[in-house]
């Protein structure tokens, strides 16, 4: 089985415009995911997907394969979407384009599975919060997961999740049929 990762990278971020050229120890971010992910010993080859020519100038300057992108994309997993049509391989990995201190073992570790148990479609790493703060971030994506280890669902706000005074909830009703149920204001 061959297994390419893609490294999604957009400029024209609205938090952090340029954020994939921001320099980091001398070096811009997406060269250290890139350099990093090649590290892997279960990817064949690595790929930056973007829509902007500074970000294609600077991969190629720096010895990495990149592709040209749409820029209409409205997620870095359509971007990978896009790249992963063209590619010939069993398995795409969408590597997170800001996370340059990814540890390859940890790429091996999501990518493993899928070369023994043929019938996986899709895989995710997922890690135990450390902190009230991690739990609370709107900006840490948490995860519920079966007793298999599967994802149920995903969620940027605490889970469970504490909502506010005055939301409506569901009541049970009992007893005849019709139109038992009835939600009111706590």
């Amino acid at each position: 089985m061959k297994a390419v990762g893609v490294i999604p990278a957009r400029y024209a971020s609205s938090r952090f415009p340029g954020k994939p050229l921001a320099t980091l120890c001398g070096r811009p971010l997406i060269q250290h995911v890139y350099e990093r992910a090649r590290r892997s010993k279960t990817l064949a080859q690595v790929v930056v997907a973007t829509d902007d020519l500074r970000i294609r100038d600077v991969v190629t300057a720096f010895g990495g394969e990149v592709q040209l992108t749409a820029a209409h994309h409205p997620s870095g997993t359509d971007r990978v979407a896009e790249v992963a049509a063209s590619l010939s391989c069993e398995l795409v990995v969408n590597i997170q384009g800001d996370e340059p201190l990814i540890e390859p073992a940890m790429i091996d570790e999501a990518v493993s599975p899928f070369f023994v148990e043929s019938d996986l479609i899709m895989g995710t790493l997922c890690r135990r919060l450390e902190t009230e703060d991690d739990w609370q971030s709107p900006h840490v994506v948490k995860v519920v997961r079966d007793c298999r280890g599967f994802a149920l669902y995903f969620s940027r706000a605490p889970i469970p999740y504490v909502r506010v005074e005055g939301q409506e909830r569901r009541v049970e009703g009992k007893g005849r049929p019709g139109p038992q149920v009835r939600v009111r204001r706590l």
